[in-house]
């Protein structure tokens, strides 16, 4: 299995930044190669994604998720992955987002692949679009406030990203922001 872990600063506060995080369905919005993802329910989400030239499925479980701080997943079926993103105050309109996904290439093209650092580079590019996916917004299209640790699941609540808020990420009229996804 290989281990990829990338660390990005994005110009947004860490509500913002976590908020959109939360929004997994608008992932192949800023992800190379995700097709879809669907969520079922607070901790399971299905996967559609092209790797290496072929359709790749798998279904994740949310392991843990402590709002404005991590996010931890494993692969319950299909191709095996898991891994946890992490989230830092650096200042009050700064955040760190630091991701780490174990992935095990599947295949002598997959393992070609990984060795060459074709994975590697894909997930630090995900991690660029984010970046200018939220800072371009100036909103989280959503956010969910819930936790989960382990099987035990404590909904929080549905964030409208167009409320008003003391940690916007800019100062600057939000009036125009899209409406909220309720995803979850």
């Amino acid at each position: 299995m290989s281990r990829i872990e990338k660390t990005i600063e994005v110009d947004a506060p860490i509500d913002a930044v976590y908020g959109q995080w939360t929004q997994f369905e608008r992932f192949p919005e800023f992800m190379e190669g995700v097709v879809s993802v669907q969520q079922l329910d607070d901790r399971t989400l299905e996967w559609e994604a092209e790797v290496a030239g072929r359709s790749k499925t798998w279904t994740a479980r949310i392991t843990d998720q402590t709002p404005n701080e991590r996010i931890a997943w494993m692969a319950t079926d299909g191709a095996e992955n898991g891994g946890a993103v992490t989230f830092r105050v650096l200042s009050p309109g700064r955040t760190e987002v630091r991701l780490v996904i174990d992935a095990d290439p599947d295949g002598v093209i997959e393992e070609v692949g990984d060795r060459l650092g074709f994975l590697d580079r894909r997930v630090g590019g995900d991690l660029e679009r984010f970046r200018e996916f939220i800072e371009a917004r100036r909103s989280p299209t959503g956010a969910w406030q819930g936790e989960i640790h382990g099987d035990r699941v404590s909904p929080g609540t549905d964030v409208d990203p167009a409320a008003p808020s003391t940690r916007s990420l800019h100062d600057a009229d939000l009036s125009d922001a899209p409406q909220p996804s309720r995803s979850r």
